[in-house]
């Protein structure tokens, strides 16, 4: 299988190195990966200049976006650039972010969960962050959740559900669509990915609607978007992080902002999500 990855970074000198290096010690080796070096004013250039030079399949190219991280669109925009410079001869492409450690089996592993069945479309393993100088688990999804900073996709699971959305919320909604067009999710979880940045650490604070923003754009309704807020503040211990997630639906209806799925998709994740809250509290 041809694995395309494609890495966006934004001022990631103190991470890229470590990441780059997973990538050249992999145990099978990626076909291409770009780099796309968004506005960075550090050295981040000059480590993937490092790397590029020793590693023919390792490309780099530069842009230059917003300065704030407003989640979602930026990274997704970033990858968008990168996407564009490759050719379509790839089986997986695979969007990693800058800040993560693979495990050296990592590729070689995500063959193997594409290869148990064919319809398996999005493949991982799981986040681990560094508490206490151990690597405990990032516990902000399910563990048969693949997470946005190293995820792979099949190149027909990919093209079915239209790509990557340019919103936060974008991995979830992608998991969700897959799910719609019959493909299945899938993580190895033995595969333990070091995340270097806790999700939300570099979020701005005008990011603080978008979350119920995104539930929207899924088409979610007001009782899921409460109870997705409610589990979060809970989770976060804070109020106004409920507060803000219903405001930010609220508002965006308001709005008549676009949804990012079809009616008929829309229908489709409310009942997917309703049926894992029943699943939860055993209805």
């Amino acid at each position: 299988m041809n694995i395309y990855i494609i890495i966006p970074a934004h001022n990631e000198e103190d991470c890229i190195a470590l990441m780059l290096e997973s990538l050249v010690n992999q145990t099978l080796l990626p076909k291409k990966v770009v780099v796309v070096n968004d506005h960075s004013t550090d050295n981040t250039q000059l480590i993937i200049d490092g790397f590029s030079s020793k590693n023919n399949w390792l490309e780099s190219i530069s842009i230059q976006s917003s300065k704030e991280h407003i989640p979602g669109s930026k990274v997704i925009n970033a990858f968008y650039k990168g996407f564009e410079t490759l050719d379509k001869n790839y089986d997986i492409i695979c969007k990693f972010d800058a800040d993560i450690i693979l495990p050296k089996n990592y590729l070689e592993s995500l063959v193997a969960l594409f290869n148990t069945d064919s319809k398996v479309g999005i493949a991982g393993g799981l986040a681990y962050i560094n508490k206490g100088n151990q690597w405990i688990y990032e516990t902000i999804a399910s563990k048969n959740h693949v997470r946005g900073p190293f995820k792979a996709y099949r190149k027909e699971c990919f093209q079915d559900i239209g790509g990557l959305k340019a919103s936060i919320g974008w991995d979830s909604m992608d998991v969700m669509l897959a799910q719609y067009y019959g493909w299945v999710v899938k993580t190895d979880k033995l595969l333990k990915v070091k995340h270097l940045k806790p999700t939300g650490k570099t979020y701005h604070k005008s990011s603080k609607y978008l979350q119920g923003e995104a539930l929207y754009k899924m088409r979610s309704g007001l009782p899921l978007t409460i109870l997705s807020a409610l589990k979060s503040a809970i989770s976060k211990r804070s109020f106004l992080y409920f507060k803000n997630t219903v405001l930010g639906y609220i508002k965006s209806k308001n709005k008549n902002i676009e949804p990012l799925v079809t009616v008929e998709q829309g229908k489709f994740i409310r009942k997917l999500r309703w049926e894992g809250v029943r699943k939860k509290i055993k209805i």
